[in-house]
């Protein structure tokens, strides 16, 4: 077998065409003819895969689209390990873990979560952004009209939650309870990136019950990069969340020893 015929036969399977179809497109005597298949056929899949990046941008629900080069980092205080580009690479995603972004309003955090959203849907990857107060109003929706499970499953498509702007304004106490079962149930299972401008300590204020506050910063920091944008650090290693990270450092330490 030539190497043209090689390569059509590898575009058939690509674009699950018959095996008859594939025989066929092979036994053209004619190496022109061939060419001009297989050409078709890389133009197909490169309009295939297009398509399903499409797809997905329009179903991930991102208020805007940037690209990279838009992006200033030089105040972002990343974690050891972490940079611009491990994140638009999908490090945290292949390492199973969450993103956490804290900061004051309109320090880079929703842009980043969707660069970085945008990147996994570019690399087949489905995404399904909300700010937080959508998301929530949508379960208390759904349950009221007991469509909980449909909406569950279609959320459930998505590999990678972003969550924007968690905290600015208390929730539906239901919407929250919602909220607080469903991240519980993803939890180890699909990576969660959560935009906030309040210290782990006044989630409560939001969120009314403190065991399922405490229990949802338990679960969200089990296994976490967490990112912090101008005028957060201080407040942040000054608040109650500075000690709970280290005790999760020192039980992954314990774990992993």
């Amino acid at each position: 077998m030539s190497s043209v015929e090689e390569e059509i036969s590898a575009y058939c399977k690509k674009l699950r065409l018959s095996h008859a179809f594939a025989e066929r497109a092979m036994s053209t005597g004619e190496t022109a003819n061939q060419e001009y298949l297989l050409e078709l056929l890389k133009k197909e899949v490169e309009m295939r895969a297009a398509g399903r990046i499409q797809k997905f941008m329009n179903a991930a629900g991102f208020p805007q689209h940037y690209r990279p080069d838009q992006y200033h980092t030089e105040e972002i205080d990343f974690p050891a390990g972490i940079t611009f580009q491990s994140l638009l690479d999908l490090d945290f995603y292949e390492s199973g873990k969450n993103v956490i972004m804290y900061g004051g309003t309109g320090t880079g955090k929703t842009m980043l979560s969707i660069l970085i959203g945008m990147s996994a849907c570019q690399k087949g990857i489905p995404v399904r952004f909300y700010r937080t107060t959508e998301l929530v109003n949508l379960f208390a929706e759904a349950k009221e009209r007991g469509r909980l499970s449909v909406f569950t499953a279609k959320l459930n498509k998505a590999k990678i939650l972003i969550l924007d702007e968690f905290g600015y304004v208390p929730y539906d106490r239901i919407g929250s309870e919602l909220l607080y079962d469903y991240l519980s149930s993803i939890h180890e299972q699909k990576p969660v990136i959560l935009n906030t401008n309040l210290e782990f300590s006044q989630w409560v204020n939001i969120l009314y019950d403190e065991r399922m506050t405490a229990a949802l910063i338990g679960r969200l920091t089990h296994h976490v990069e967490l990112i912090l944008f101008p005028g957060g650090n201080n407040r942040l290693r000054e608040s109650s969340i500075n000690e709970m990270m280290t005790r999760t450092a020192r039980r992954q330490e314990v774990h992993n020893g």
